[in-house]
């Protein structure tokens, strides 16, 4: 009963964690301006992401490791210093992206200004990670992120051809936009695999003290839940598809334009839901990317660590966190636009993937940590290949959107 209880509060959390401002922008963007065209790199992402969460979770369950631990000591620390650099950036940006998106919708549901919110928004992050446990920020927040089921029913109530959604599901060449589109592939490959997740995973596993009991649970968690959250992303694209696509809003440039998705379907509480999925699921991403990057940092140089100590007892780790929150909030308190923000900071994230993902395979087919229980050839190649995907597609078009190419 108590794994049954582990599941569904898994499948729950990962509402939380997959769906937040990288996916929701990118998705909404992708089916505006290419209808249903871009399904399959939301399920592709889905795919990838399924397999390093279960990796993650396995590898702390039998190794009693962190991924940072792992990379770290397997390594050594100047091997390390290289993706610890990278997930440090790229999570800052990602976590920046995160305050705006509650920022903003802060200013839907008041009138006042993103820029004032920010600053508000990191201390009251601060302030749940300084007085909560590691149990409210991962299942307690997170378990409010259900608002976000909004999309799929709004993308079944639209009715929308489900042959057409299945084609959408298969790869194909661009009819338009070749830049843009493969840009927006990346963008969603990025949201959708983002390292905080799976590296933010495998610290929650330390934390509630997992072990090879909770394979079972973790392969549950892993398929069930990042399935579920990969599932609202392509309603997300659907409803765009449907509302913003036919009604000629092809570039989704402001914030403003997204709760047009929902006012169509439920009316005034539409733009209420909308409101209340933004705000709630980027604020529980933002603690988890703040959590995260305070693991990262302490596990890295090897001090104590754990949501659930006192901050007297672990301050480098809850220095990170706080400092970080106050950085963050800078750029979006001064004006930084959240939404451009967050399309650049996902595609950045594909691009730094093989810094992180790379050091977690040699990992994941080491006798010494996982013995019997190291990958197979499925799960080595299908990362392999996304993660190497998501690269090229981020290396060719990130310069072509910086320079304006087409």
């Amino acid at each position: 009963m108590k794994k049954l209880l582990e599941i569904s509060l898994g499948v729950v959390t990962s509402v939380g964690g997959f769906l937040e401002v990288g996916s929701m922008a990118t998705a909404a963007q992708a089916g505006a301006l290419f209808g249903y065209q871009l399904i399959w790199a939301i399920v592709l992402g889905t795919v990838c992401i399924a397999f390093l969460v279960e990796m993650a979770g396995r590898f702390a369950a039998v190794s009693h490791h962190t991924i940072v631990d792992g990379i770290r000591e397997r390594f050594g620390f100047h091997a390390f210093i290289w993706p610890l650099l990278a997930v440090l950036l790229v999570n800052f940006l990602v976590l920046s992206a995160e305050i705006g998106g509650v920022a903003v919708a802060a200013e839907l549901a008041t009138g006042i200004g993103f820029q004032w919110w920010a600053l508000p928004v990191a201390f009251l992050a601060w302030l749940l990670l300084w007085k909560g446990t590691f149990g409210l920020i991962e299942k307690g927040v997170s378990m409010l992120g259900l608002v976000t089921l909004c999309f799929v029913v709004g993308a079944v109530m639209l009715r929308p051809e489900w042959k057409e959604v299945a084609v959408g599901a298969v790869p194909s060449l661009p009819q338009h936009d070749t830049a843009k589109y493969w840009f927006m592939a990346v963008s969603i490959l990025g949201a959708s695999i983002s390292p905080y997740l799976f590296m933010f995973y495998s610290s929650g596993a330390i934390e509630d003290q997992w072990d090879k009991s909770y394979l079972g649970t973790n392969r549950a968690i892993a398929g069930l839940g990042m399935g579920f959250g990969g599932t609202i992303s392509v309603a997300v694209l659907i409803v765009a598809a449907l509302v913003l696509g036919a009604h000629g809003v092809t570039e989704v440039n402001d914030y403003n334009q997204l709760p047009l998705m929902l006012i169509p379907i439920f009316g005034f509480w539409g733009f209420v839901l909308f409101v209340a999925s933004l705000g709630i699921a980027c604020f529980g991403a933002a603690l988890e990317v703040a959590l995260q990057q305070a693991y990262l940092v302490a596990q890295g140089f090897g001090w104590t660590w754990g949501e659930d100590l006192k901050p007297r007892d672990d301050p480098g780790f809850s220095l990170v966190y706080t400092l970080t929150l106050f950085l963050v909030a800078v750029p979006i308190a001064l004006g930084l636009d959240p939404l451009k923000l967050t399309i650049f900071s996902m595609a950045l994230t594909a691009a730094s993937l093989p810094l992180t993902v790379v050091p977690f395979l040699f990992l994941l087919n080491d006798d010494r940590y996982v013995g019997k229980h190291r990958n197979g050839v499925i799960s080595n190649a299908a990362v392999i290949f996304v993660i190497a995907l998501g690269f090229v597609l981020a290396v060719v078009t990130i310069p072509l959107q910086i320079f304006g190419g087409t």
